[in-house]
């Protein structure tokens, strides 16, 4: 082939003016790639011309009835003087009008003729086909309507079904139940691939379509879908459209065969690198080689173009996210040059913090570009969309770009667990339901009312002018919700610091009430100490006192009888002071010493130190004269009046 794809995709487009890119590679997948059948194939001439261009050998399909409801596609060969005639029948190309879309439904042994609107969705459809075939919704089993992109929400024109497409419709005889149905919808299924003599232990989700798992073992086995010929899958009608949750696959391993298909040995497609007039770019390039042409030069040649196959963008079974995302962007910038954008390095759940994550005033959007080497478009959209100026600017003023590769399955599964941990099972579904032809794909996710969600995903068949109308509108949905954001969030902000104000306010007038407390019950600590003090003072005092009055009351001689004889006594009365009143009154032997009237005075409570001894007639302080002196000498006896006064 002298021209690459991208090349050959281009000329059709300019020829056709198709300008679908989906379209248009539908159109040459089914031509092989070959520039002048595709073009033939949706711009059919007259007659003889038509008959020249297409005189190739082609082929037509019958309906062959192996059950009374299910039907296979079989090769019919026709005559050479029909085939410009059933070519020109089978050239009709794929719905590409929104407006109908016409379905041949093939349901107990009849083939009925379906018109839906493009714009109808598969709930349409199956309540239509209720209508005709009588079969309930929800007994429907369909085949070939795009296994699991056929959602019930999902628009007939988005499902890529060629014009008058057969569907297969079978009635259900026993339906699972929602939650077994969603059960093996999240289960992981276990696949051991054996290719020659090697072994590929692989696990997919419950999700992956059949066609997708053939896809993938395309990277490791080098053997293209159409060349695939497997064993050990189970018998299902429209298996590749099929969702591995409903294949019927053994538990918990299921073993398969691949191997490449001996009727097209001699006609290999070699993988070569085509190089571009732009040193920066080239392409990877599907040559065919019909097994005669080529010489042992040839062969030399191939050889060595084919050991200078281009280095994937992400090494095989990454473990480390944040090391596989700079593995990346090195070999990302390496292969299509500077002029690409600044990938962020690190893990996803770091590129959401730094874009989704921040104040309302900071935030960026999180632009994720999912790469597949498998993909035709990879090339295209990464060397002229995101190397377009335009875009560039727009990402990097507004966008968090993260990139990855998802060719190999396991790197493929890495990425959906982490988008399922930081973003949830929905953003993961989306990422998963992305169909391989549609890849790459930049997907959009940005902070939208406190949650952290996919916006919209942009699929790789696009446009500049597409993808640049994609992005302008994320944004201005994105900054009119971040003015949102930072209005609640100034809001937030002044509500907290009124909050804080009065907590600290609360918080000074505590303190203030907790102070004064302690104040008064440090207060409350000295009165009670000092009473305490008082108390122990009094209670010595009065020990004090009692053990004077005690030493007094053992010092005063014994009082003299009434009938005491031989011997003169005096008669001492003794006033008391206010408010006490009253008098004491004692008999005292004439000899006895002013000391001993003091101690008796002492053991009635009244000492000297506190009272004054005050005699009546002639007034004087008896406590004044010596205490050795005899009550005789002192002048009362026989008997007198004293009066005690404080001091």
């Amino acid at each position: 082939m002298a021209e690459n794809r991208e090349e050959i995709l281009a000329n059709f487009q300019g020829i056709t003016n198709i300008e679908d890119v989906a379209e248009a590679i539908f159109h040459l997948e089914e031509s092989n790639w070959d520039l002048l059948t595709a073009i033939n194939r949706v711009m059919p001439q007259d007659g003889n011309s038509t008959r020249n261009s297409l005189s190739h050998n082609s082929e037509t399909h019958d309906i062959e009835m192996i059950d009374e409801d299910i039907s296979v596609i079989t090769p019919k060969t026709h005559p050479p003087d029909r085939e410009a005639n059933n070519q020109a029948s089978t050239s009709s190309p794929k719905n590409t009008s929104l407006d109908l879309v016409e379905l041949q439904v093939h349901y107990n042994n009849k083939m009925h003729e379906i018109k839906m609107s493009g714009s109808a969705t598969v709930s349409d459809l199956k309540k239509r086909l209720e209508m005709v075939c009588g079969v309930p919704v929800c007994r429907q089993q369909i085949s070939g309507l795009g296994g699991s992109r056929a959602t019930s929400n999902a628009v007939l024109s988005s499902l890529g079904l060629q014009r008058n497409a057969v569907l297969r419709l079978k009635s259900a005889d026993h339906l699972m139940a929602d939650d077994e149905v969603a059960d093996r919808l999240t289960m992981t299924y276990t696949l051991l691939v054996k290719h020659d003599d090697k072994e590929y232990l692989l696990k997919f989700p419950g999700t992956k379509t059949v066609r997708e798992v053939k896809n993938d073992i395309y990277s490791l086995t080098d053997i293209p879908m159409r060349y695939q010929v497997w064993t050990g899958w189970p018998s299902v009608v429209g298996l590749d459209d099929t969702v591995l949750a409903m294949v019927g696959l053994n538990q918990p391993q299921h073993e398969l065969t691949v191997k490449r298909s001996t009727a097209n040995k001699q006609k290999e497609y070699k993988r070569i690198i085509v190089e571009s007039s732009d040193s920066e770019n080239s392409s990877v390039e599907e040559v065919e080689d019909g097994g005669d042409g080529f010489t042992a030069e040839d062969d030399m040649f191939v050889d060595l173009v084919q050991s200078e196959r281009l280095q994937p963008l992400m090494s095989e079974s990454v473990e480390d996210e944040a090391l596989g995302c700079i593995e990346f962007t090195q070999r990302f910038r390496a292969r299509y040059g500077p002029n690409t954008p600044n990938f962020f390095e690190g893990t996803l759940q770091d590129a959401i913090k730094e874009s989704c994550l921040k104040p309302a005033k900071e935030r960026k959007l999180l632009g994720v570009y999912l790469h597949h080497e498998q993909s035709v478009l990879s090339n295209v959209f990464c060397a002229q969309l995101l190397g377009c100026e335009t875009v560039l600017q727009t990402l990097a003023a507004n966008f968090v770009v993260y990139g990855w590769d998802m060719t190999h399955p396991s790197n493929n599964n890495l990425l959906l667990t982490s988008i399922a941990t930081a973003l949830g099972p929905v953003a993961s579904m989306t990422i998963r339901s992305i169909p391989v032809d549609r890849l790459p794909a930049l997907v959009i996710i940005m902070r939208v009312r406190s949650n952290t969600e996919i916006y919209s995903v942009i699929n790789g068949n696009v446009g500049v002018s597409e993808l640049v109308g994609g992005l302008v509108e994320a944004i201005e949905r994105f900054a009119a919700q971040r003015e949102e954001d930072a209005r609640l969030e100034r809001e937030r902000d002044a509500r907290q610091r009124v909050k804080l104000e009065q907590d600290e306010a609360y918080q000074r007038s505590l303190e203030a009430d907790r102070a004064k407390e302690e104040i008064k019950k440090q207060q409350e600590l000295e009165r009670n100490q000092e009473l305490e003090r008082v108390e122990s003072e009094r209670l010595m005092e009065e020990a004090r006192k009692e053990a004077l009055r005690a030493g007094a009351a053992a010092r005063v001689p014994a009082e003299p009888g009434l009938a005491e004889g031989g011997r003169e006594v005096a008669r001492i009365r003794v006033r008391l002071p206010p408010p006490h009143h009253g008098a004491l009154e004692r008999r005292f032997y004439a000899t006895d010493t002013l000391a001993a009237l003091f101690d008796f005075l002492a053991s009635k409570g009244y000492p000297q130190e506190n009272y004054k001894v005050i005699s009546s007639w002639p007034r004087r302080d008896l406590t004044t004269e010596p205490r050795s002196s005899t009550l005789k000498a002192l002048k009362l006896y026989p008997q007198e009046t004293i009066m005690l006064e404080e001091r």
